[in-house]
């Protein structure tokens, strides 16, 4: 069948639309690690018990990603999409209404499934409306979500949680998203693996979201390949870190400097959405055309964020006063944060077409099996063992091992992308 021109304007339309879909993802996400210390109080939890709030979250994550990636492959990828967004919106409201931990619990896991919807279908759908050689800036602009939204989630849910309790905070962040259902589930799609051309009519590719006939759709075919398992890898080393740091550095800033819910909130909010959008789109910006120089150019732009980030997010953590402390959580974001469009975008590059919602799926069930699916709950067992700031010194390892993983991946990447191309 001919491909539909797509205009310009649609595609900014698309990004601009998932981006907000994004964006709320990130602030459900994360609203809960900013009423921590409300939550701890009003339901007289250890630490262990608080960090498993979030470990429940990932654990639903992870389990079904697979399922959906599947799905993804196979079925519409809008309705996958639309229908997680119904899903993880109800459930942030409904842990509102939850009158004790277990109900919070089952509320907070019933988020992950949405989330996992729409995480497995929406980078390889977001790639199919933009040209090749834009991937890693348009999967960027995607991506800047995560910084955005999660400093959203803590500022919200840190003025919320401190004015109206954290039972209204969720209420208030998770309804907004069901008004964003309707135009997903509507939009038109390109074939998979058309990427648009600057003219705006797709490469050939078949139908839009149809599977041609005979083609391996395999989840074992992913395991065979040597960059996907690497860069998997590193996002999962990259993953423990950054999100043990994400979920306990507002507590950290509450016991270590003696800040409020709402202060320490806004603080680390506002250091989070400075430094992640910039570090986000640079390290788009940096990738594409460290890629035109080399079949490793995203890599190498992780590698070194990796490595240079390293020492500063140790120094945040050692940090005395409170301005080094900002100041190093900053600089560590920022070079943290420039993976983000590289590393995913390699994802896309190494795998074919018709496999790029498993992929996605694969890859989100190993970063957080491996990564913060255990780490708020390990970091918060060393916690109760040492106290707060020793166990988060363990996480700067797991930024260094990322960045490792990322040059290890560079070996193997040319003959991956060449056979990955449609």
């Amino acid at each position: 069948m001919p491909a539909e021109t797509i205009s310009k304007t649609y595609r900014r339309y698309v990004l601009g639309l998932l981006l907000a879909v994004n964006l709320l993802n990130y602030i459900d996400r994360q609203v809960l690690f900013a009423v921590f210390p409300l939550i701890k109080s009003d339901l007289n939890l250890s630490d262990t018990a608080l960090g498993f709030l979030g470990s429940a979250f990932m654990l639903s994550y992870m389990m079904l990603a697979p399922l959906f990636g599947w799905l993804g492959d196979h079925w519409s990828r809008v309705k996958l999409a639309a229908s997680g967004l119904v899903v993880w919106s109800l459930a942030t409201a409904l842990a509102g209404l939850a009158p004790g931990y277990r109900t919070l619990l089952a509320a907070r896991a019933t988020v992950g499934v949405g989330e996992a919807s729409f995480g497995t279908v929406s980078p390889g759908l977001i790639a199919d409306y933009f040209p090749k050689e834009r991937r890693g800036e348009i999967l960027s602009w995607f991506y800047v979500a995560i910084p955005v939204g999660s400093a959203l989630g803590y500022l919200l849910g840190g003025l919320l949680g401190e004015n109206f309790g954290w039972h209204a905070a969720f209420l208030m962040v998770g309804l907004p998203g069901l008004a964003l259902a309707i135009p997903i589930a509507m939009l038109r799609t390109p074939p998979r693996g058309a990427a648009v051309p600057a003219h705006g009519t797709p490469d050939e590719a078949g139908e839009a979201d149809a599977v041609p006939e005979g083609v391996s759709t395999s989840y074992l075919d992913l395991f065979r390949n040597r960059s996907f398992v690497f860069n998997t890898l590193a996002m999962a080393s990259m993953t423990f870190a950054i999100g043990g740091l994400a979920q306990w550095i507002p507590s950290f800033l509450n016991r270590a400097h003696g800040l409020n819910v709402a202060k320490g909130n806004t603080l680390f909010g506002a250091t989070t959405v400075l430094a992640g959008i910039l570090g986000t789109l640079a390290g788009g910006w940096l990738g594409d055309r460290w890629q035109k120089k080399s079949p490793a150019g995203y890599l190498h732009v992780s590698g070194w964020g990796f490595f240079i980030g390293t020492p500063f997010a140790a120094w945040a953590i050692l940090a005395p006063d409170l301005t080094t402390c900002l100041g190093a959580i900053f600089v560590a974001e920022f070079f943290l944060f420039l993976n983000t469009g590289p590393l995913n975008t390699v994802i896309i590059n190494v795998t074919p077409p018709t496999m790029r919602a498993m992929a996605f799926a694969v890859n989100i069930f190993f970063i957080h099996a491996l990564g913060d699916a255990f780490s708020p709950s390990i970091l918060g067992w060393l916690s109760d063992l040492w106290d707060l700031r020793s166990a988060l010194l363990i996480t700067p390892l797991a930024m260094a091992l990322a960045g490792v993983l990322c040059f290890v991946c560079g070996w193997f990447v040319v003959k991956d992308m060449a056979r990955a191309e449609p």
